[in-house]
């Protein structure tokens, strides 16, 4: 018999989620007021969406954005699943010291991050650019896909790869027909966060982006220090629709089924 949750506690929740999201909604809301000022409401339009697309710099600053995700998402995701394999299926000497590296960069906190980054670019006297923004983002990424594919890989059935071996297939095929279908929803998973924090990083890439590599919360932020415009509203609840999307569908990767359903 399910036990009756109190009301109170429901709504203490449910203040709490009005409190975390509430100026998420105002700035959605005042994304669509035809005020310039953004100080009132004076009535709804979509004038400054369709403002967004006239705005060479906010374009640019999303191809930007696009490219260093793509990249940086293709390379930790690779990188990340390599790493949860070999801490997953192999014991080796450092191992305990490499799981305790892993989780460094996810405590870390970003400014430090930054920074550190900052001083490594400035000793190997490397331009700061989009490669430099690439990099960046794949030191934090790596640990993030390696966490959520190691986890997959710790709830596999290892009697299937075992049964296929047993069956005459080798290692490679058995990797290839047995384990990677097993794991693909981890690795997309994976892949997914790994975009998500890459949009939507600014500390890091404040500090290592350079001329014509500004990225859309790097733009957001200038644009903000200089005035409240309601193009600054527009562009700000794309984003975060953009991530709310992502963020979705890496939950509902992460809630899949078992891996052992279907695979036999």
């Amino acid at each position: 018999m399910r036990r009756r949750v109190p009301r109170s506690l429901v709504a203490f929740t449910a203040l709490c989620f009005v409190l975390l999201h509430l100026p998420v909604l105002v700035l959605a809301v005042f994304s669509l007021n035809r005020s310039r000022y953004s100080v009132q409401w004076t009535g709804f339009t979509l004038e400054w969406y369709r403002r967004l697309l006239e705005r060479p710099d906010i374009l640019a600053a999303l191809r930007v954005s696009l490219t260093v995700g793509a990249v940086s998402t293709l390379v930790s995701t690779v990188l990340g699943t390599m790493i949860a394999l070999a801490l997953a299926r192999h014991r080796f000497r450092g191992r305990t010291l490499l799981e305790g590296l892993l989780y460094l960069p996810i405590v870390t906190p970003e400014i430090v991050v930054g920074i550190s980054l900052l001083l490594l670019f400035a000793t190997l006297h490397m331009a700061l650019g989009i490669p430099t923004i690439v990099v960046a983002h794949v030191a934090f990424s790596v640990s993030f896909v390696t966490v959520v594919v190691r986890a997959r890989l710790e709830g596999m059935d290892r009697a299937l790869e075992e049964a296929a071996l047993t069956l005459g297939a080798d290692e490679v095929a058995t990797f290839r027909r047995v384990t990677l279908p097993l794991l693909w929803p981890g690795i997309l998973a994976g892949a997914l966060l790994a975009f998500t924090m890459s949009i939507d990083d600014f500390v890091i890439t404040f500090f290592v982006s350079g001329p014509g590599s500004t990225t859309l919360p790097v733009l957001i932020y200038s644009m903000a220090r200089r005035t409240i415009e309601p193009t600054i509203n527009a562009v700000s609840t794309v984003l975060v629709v953009v991530t709310t999307v992502l963020i979705f569908f890496f939950d509902r990767l992460t809630r899949g089924r078992e891996p052992t359903e279907g695979a036999l």
